[in-house]
């Protein structure tokens, strides 16, 4: 991406904090659950998690595999900020601040996972584990944090960032910063790197982003009528095959106008 677009403003953007937050958080939570997998020779369980503990419920012991976030936070900072490092300018600055922002949203929905032992399951004995939530759950929080992100200017040493603003509230190690507003990316513009929403195709009955009013920019859209092939009057066979035909059938697909 930044080799595309050197000077664009969209890499200071909203969206470029984003897009360095989620890509981090992806990458730990893609090698935490190789480790656990054990998909990789230098990696296991969390090797920590051993002995006994105590939670709401009282004690456990802890067993099974729980998951080695810590590791994989560890080796995606070194891998993913060593660019970052050797610029120190204020975007690498806040790429890195980002990137971290992503690692920690993937900690913090770490879910402690038990099994119950005892006769006819009376719980007299638990063993735990530390298990990751679903990845849909961290990008959810760091979607929250994008329509959030807070816009800031560095401090006079360099070192740090303070709200752009003085009335919004200093960012914190969780939040999503970024330095300059967002270009418009209902038009298509070169020097911002935006390509526009024009002859995208958009969803006339939905309501969400996905819809023509709000793809389109209020320039309207276009419908064509296509034809497609679609399997149909599948059927299951024993054993073990399902049969289907082709069937053709005519769609309308809407697609946004470009500007004019």
């Amino acid at each position: 991406m930044c080799e595309l677009f050197p000077e664009s403003p969209v890499l200071s953007s909203r969206e470029a904090a984003f897009v360095y937050a989620i890509s981090s958080a992806g990458m730990v939570y893609t090698l935490t659950r190789a480790c656990s997998q054990g998909e990789l020779e230098n990696c296991s369980c969390d090797p920590g998690k051993k002995g006994s503990s105590r939670d709401a419920k009282g004690a456990f012991d802890w067993g099974g595999c729980s998951d080695h976030v810590d590791h994989a936070i560890k080796f995606t900072q070194v891998f993913i900020d060593a660019k970052e490092r050797k610029e120190r300018d204020a975007r690498a600055l806040m790429n890195l601040h980002n990137n971290r922002a992503g690692r920690k949203a993937v900690k913090r929905f770490m879910n402690l996972e038990c099994k119950c032992h005892g006769v006819s399951g009376s719980c007299n004995v638990r063993t735990c584990w530390l298990a990751m939530a679903d990845f849909r759950q961290t990008g959810d929080y760091l979607r929250k944090k994008y329509n959030n992100a807070i816009q800031v200017v560095m401090n006079q040493y360099g070192t740090g960032f303070t709200s752009a603003y003085r009335m919004f509230k200093r960012p914190t190690k969780n939040d999503l910063v970024y330095f300059e507003d967002s270009p418009d990316y209902c038009i298509w513009d070169h020097e911002s790197g935006s390509v526009g929403t024009g002859g995208r195709v958009c969803n006339r009955t939905s309501r969400g982003a996905d819809s023509c009013e709000v793809m389109c920019c209020g320039r309207g859209y276009d419908t064509s009528r296509v034809s497609r092939t679609t399997k149909c009057e599948c059927k299951f066979h024993w054993c073990c095959a399902v049969h289907c035909r082709d069937c053709q059938e005519e769609v309308d697909v809407h697609t946004c106008k470009t500007q004019s």
